[in-house]
């Protein structure tokens, strides 16, 4: 498939902080692609790199084959860019909020029209277009700041955390909006830290953490690779040290940790864990009131990649 971005040895450093250390990837056409990490990991960096926001040291970054500068106005003009701060002007109406944004690129008045329609119905707010964004819940304000980043019909598309704050009808709306863009013909780099989201939306997924690739591939691939494959969970009351020693000696177990009553395992292979711990526990006579299993989920996998740590 077609790279439509490629980054290459990109290094950008803030005084003795390397924010991005020689990064190389590629975004193909049409795929939406997660780009992950936690708070500090250099996304926000490499995009407004990629974007020819920030200047940096070293590496070359091209969209569409060709190199990007701050004056590529013609690529710029192929991009849409949504970022998390909700950017729309108060005295302007909903309509004329998107005819505004979609101006800066379409000329022609009419197509710009039908542009702009297409935008409202896309994300689904034609019984708002008179209305002023104060007017608007924290929801309809999103998906005004989508309408307005996507209304000229951009090939490459940013969106950074689209879905903060807002209730899950205007979420699951987002989502579906997301995956219209795609299907018409768009490139799409998504970051999020609801890992949901991830697995529901992303075609790949890239996780950076200080700077770095250290993970990247399918949701499902991601899960394989991080080297758990079931998690069985367990409440007791007062549990004793000794109890999770002793699991963590079972040959097929990879972690075992406690969130207050819960015990949770994460094994690294294994078909019977399940009937193996229900026996294990039935023989020390030590009572549970619930226990499952699961398969891992992304989110599981990104704190095994990152951490537990807080981070700033």
């Amino acid at each position: 498939m077609e790279n439509i971005i490629e980054v290459k040895n990109l290094t950008k450093s803030y005084k003795n902080l390397k924010a991005i250390d020689n990064l190389t990837l590629n975004i193909k056409k049409g795929e939406i692609l997660g780009l992950l990490g936690p708070n500090g990991s250099g996304k926000s960096t490499t995009i407004n790199c990629i974007l020819s926001l920030l200047n940096f040291e070293k590496g070359s970054i091209k969209i569409f084959g060709k190199e990007m500068n701050p004056d590529s106005y013609k690529t710029k003009e192929k991009i849409g860019v949504i970022f998390q701060e909700v950017a729309v002007f108060e005295e302007l109406t909903v309509y004329e909020n998107i005819d505004y944004f979609c101006g800066l690129y379409i000329k022609d008045k009419n197509i710009r029209k039908e542009y702009v329609s297409d935008a409202i119905k896309l994300v689904r707010i034609e019984n708002f277009k008179n209305f002023y964004p104060k007017q608007l819940s924290g929801g309809l304000l999103r998906r005004l700041n989508i309408a307005c980043g996507i209304a000229h019909k951009p090939e490459l598309i940013f969106l950074d955390e689209p879905t903060v704050a807002v209730d899950p009808q205007s979420r699951n709306n987002i989502l579906e909006g997301v995956k219209k863009l795609r299907d018409n013909g768009a490139t799409i780099i998504y970051t999020t830290h609801y890992m949901e989201e991830v697995e529901i939306l992303c075609d790949r997924i890239i996780i950076l953490d200080k700077g770095s690739i250290i993970a990247e591939g399918t949701a499902e691939e991601l899960k394989k690779n991080a080297g758990s494959n079931e998690k069985i969970t367990v409440e007791i009351d007062n549990i004793k040290d000794n109890l999770i020693t002793e699991i963590k000696k079972f040959s097929t177990v990879d972690n075992v940790t406690l969130n207050e009553n819960n015990l949770i395992i994460t094994y690294k292979k294994g078909k019977n864990n399940l009937k193996e711990l229900i026996d294990f526990l039935k023989d020390k006579k030590i009572n549970y009131s619930k226990i499952f299993s699961e398969q891992p989920t992304l989110n599981d996998v990104f704190l095994k990649l990152t951490g537990k740590e807080l981070r700033d």
